[in-house]
């Protein structure tokens, strides 16, 4: 049964991301885009849910570090670049859209909480429409 006082968003209305590479493995920051969405991200985005997240990527390990001060968390996953850079036969060998594709792990936000999400309204956003010179 679903809770009428929980929405279902994409991570990216939380936080932004980057992403590096080192060999095989991939590094992913995600940073809040506020403090008051940190406790969410820690409690949501885990290395169970990245994991799962990134199940077709094989993973054989993946770590979260926080950086509560920073409102950040950072995630390591090994195994998930085909080999890496010089070794991966794919279009993303440094795994740069990993960051992007974990930005869209659906998070619940309490009610309360929708109108600081990033969005159209915020100059943030980066899908503003009319939005250019």
């Amino acid at each position: 049964m679903s809770n009428p006082h929980l929405h279902t968003v994409p991570l990216y209305r939380l936080a932004h991301g980057r992403t590096g590479d080192k060999g095989d493995r991939s590094n992913i920051s995600v940073v809040a885009w506020k403090p008051a969405f940190w406790d969410l991200l820690v409690e949501q985005i885990t290395e169970a849910s990245v994991a799962r997240f990134f199940a077709y990527r094989r993973p054989t390990a993946v770590q979260r570090y926080l950086l509560p001060r920073l409102q950040a968390m950072n995630f390591v996953l090994d195994g998930v670049l085909d080999g890496g850079v010089n070794s991966a036969l794919n279009l993303d060998s440094h795994g740069k859209c990993l960051s992007y594709r974990l930005l869209d792990h659906p998070v619940q936000v309490p009610a309360q909480l929708l109108a600081q999400l990033a969005g159209p309204a915020d100059p943030r956003w980066p899908g503003l429409a009319g939005a250019g010179p």
